[in-house]
């Protein structure tokens, strides 16, 4: 799995955003300077972050963006998964049931479950909260 620069950005404008969550809402051109992302392509991420109800925005003279919930309460995964779609290693794995004709003697499908799980696992369990006060300094996940 490699996540991609929308991922990536994402997860820098998210917590720049939980970094100033409490100045009420946040312009892109502020976003941008602050991340060295250009704004349009901050445009690009909004509507993916949009569609999880991750952000609020306010159109007009004070308008900009906020976290739809508390830094608390939006994980790595939240943002990734808006992002990025699936976070599944192997295509075969993004239907649910699993719709390959070989899925039942498949004998990979174990292991890349596995790396699913711990992914997600590992993503689940760090907050943009954990992330801003730096509550994790360690970022390993133990097996």
């Amino acid at each position: 799995m490699k996540i991609s620069t929308r991922g990536r950005y994402s997860l820098r404008m998210m917590i720049d955003l939980a970094q100033h969550y409490n100045t009420g809402y946040v312009t892109l051109k502020d976003i941008s300077e602050r991340q060295n992302i250009s704004k349009k392509y901050l445009e690009q991420i909004i509507p993916f972050l949009n569609r999880s109800n991750l952000l609020i925005a306010n159109k007009g003279h004070m308008g900009g963006y906020k976290l739809g919930k508390a830094p608390s309460q939006i994980t790595v995964r939240d943002i990734l998964e808006s992002a990025e779609g699936s976070l599944t290693p192997v295509s075969c794995m993004d239907n649910n049931p699993n719709l390959c004709e070989k899925c039942a003697e498949c004998l990979t499908l174990p292991i890349y479950q596995g790396l699913y799980d711990v992914v997600i696992k590992y993503f689940d369990s760090i907050t943009l909260e954990d992330i801003i006060s730096r509550q994790v300094t360690d970022f390993t996940y133990n097996i």
